[in-house]
């Protein structure tokens, strides 16, 4: 089989599936990528870069749109190339995020697509307005409509999509809901699992290394970059409570300081310098490691005697479902979609977001009750096994991906999330490559029981030459 990966940032949301289907060596798997510096075993990478940013002179409003349709053009122009040298894909399985998908079923007519729908903006109800201090006006309704260009362009392009979360899910047209899956990436339970004796060593602030290990008074933040959508300020201003009552608690940090999602600040200027200008912290017992390698992070949320999680009304982090499969006792903010997944008391514990009292109070109640929080964790643990475990959620993908290929197409009508695949009318249907060649070498060995005979060519051949002796 052939399938086409699409993710400027390699491999995204797409790191285990796409290495499962390059392990099977009768695979070609292809990536277009904006991403340097990465290769995964069996996968050939093709690298593209859009040829401008947009002109100053755009609108502001349709500057984001101009931005993925000049993805899309270098996207299609490498498509293009790939086709031109015999590559046809059975799937094409990318985001539309950033525009790579969208004219991707003009290059190949006949063969699905399967897009990832992260997040579809709206102006209320999600995460614009939901700081109280952000002003909402008919230019943001108007921006936040237009914004989602893009994202509806993929949405009508798609044959299918998947979505992690069913709130995610929730925020795309309802008229295009039917073609999307509730399927989550996966959680790799193995990997991030408990270990009663992680350690991790860190730097303090004048070079020294500390040590430190499960069970100590260890509080853990991490997130892609320390910004306002993860509730860094409220974090730090809970840090500074949590360090004035206990005098033994040390916090690690993890996160670099360029702005992933909202407003970004003026050149030179960070949120992490902001916030340590307004809080007064004990510098000895707080650890910013910034942006680390996976297994580093690993270790941190493996020590981690309770981790905090925040975030606006957005997109879900795999590290809050990675703790919480590492067994890890989690402090999250009563948001959507983390009440989704979190249910207060039971696996986890609630705060309101912009109540970072509460946050160093649900703090004190892990840490002073550790017995207590022990079923907790567990519970923690269960919920990722039992609904993001990786292996059921590829399966899930899998059997996706079979329908698409197969010629089956989501229908409306069925439960939300969970769309039923049918042949279009008048269609018939494709097996996919190695099911029809297994299928029909069945075939053969039925036949050939049936009829005593092997009726392979071999043997027609040696009665030909019997004959012409």
């Amino acid at each position: 089989m052939k399938y086409l990966f699409v993710h400027q940032n390699m491999p995204g949301q797409y790191k285990h599936i796409c290495q499962r289907l390059a392990d099977d060596k009768a695979n070609t798997v292809v990536f277009i990528t904006k991403r340097e510096g990465i290769e995964l075993p069996g996968v050939k990478k093709v690298l593209y870069k859009p040829h401008r940013d947009p002109a100053e002179s755009t609108h502001r409003y349709i500057r984001e749109a101009e931005r993925g349709i000049l993805h899309a053009q270098e996207v299609a122009r490498k498509a293009v190339a790939l086709k031109a040298q015999g590559f046809v894909p059975d799937i094409i399985i990318g985001h539309p995020g950033w525009g790579e998908t969208l004219y991707l079923k003009d290059v190949f007519p006949d063969t699905p697509l399967l897009n990832f729908f992260e997040f579809y903006y709206h102006a209320v109800g999600a995460d614009v307005g939901f700081d109280p201090e952000s002003q909402v006006t008919l230019d943001t309704h108007c921006r936040i409509r237009t914004k989602n260009i893009v994202q509806f362009m993929g949405l009508e392009a798609a044959d299918a999509g998947m979505s992690p979360t069913y709130w995610q899910f929730q925020q795309y047209p309802e008229e295009y809901q039917y073609k999307i899956s509730v399927i989550h990436d996966g959680i790799d339970t193995s990997v991030c699992a408990p270990d009663p004796d992680a350690s991790i060593e860190v730097k303090t602030a004048d070079g020294a290394t500390t040590a430190m290990k499960q069970g100590e008074e260890i509080i853990t933040f991490v997130v892609r970059n320390l910004e306002p959508y993860r509730g860094f300020p409220q974090f730090m201003r809970a840090a500074e409570i949590i360090q004035k009552r206990r005098p033994n608690a040390r916090i690690i940090v993890i996160g670099g300081d360029d702005v992933s999602y909202g407003r970004a600040l003026p050149e030179g200027q960070t949120y992490r310098k902001q916030m340590l200008a307004e809080v007064d912290l004990d510098m000895s017992r707080i650890f910013f490691l910034g942006r680390v390698p996976y297994s580093t992070y690993l270790k941190v949320i493996k020590v981690s005697g309770v981790h905090v999680y925040l975030t606006f009304p957005f997109v879900l982090s795999w590290s809050m479902l990675e703790v919480m499969s590492a067994g890890g006792a989690l402090v999250a903010s009563d948001t959507p979609p983390v009440t989704e997944v979190v249910k207060d008391g039971v696996n986890g514990l609630l705060f309101d977001f912009f109540d970072h009292a509460s946050i160093a109070d649900r703090v004190d109640e892990v840490l002073d009750h550790k017995d207590r929080m022990a079923t907790m964790r567990k519970k923690a643990r269960q919920t990722i096994e039992q609904n993001y475990e990786l292996e059921n959620c590829l399966a899930e993908q899998f059997k996706l991906i079979d329908n698409l290929i197969g010629g089956k197409r989501p229908s409306a009508g069925s439960r939300p999330g969970v769309p039923s695949y049918r042949l279009p009318k008048g269609a018939t249907a494709k097996a996919p490559a190695k099911k029809a060649a297994a299928k029909k070498t069945a075939a053969n060995k039925t036949a050939a029981k049936k009829t005593g005979k092997r009726g392979t060519a071999r043997k027609k051949a040696s009665k030909a030459r019997a004959k012409a002796k």
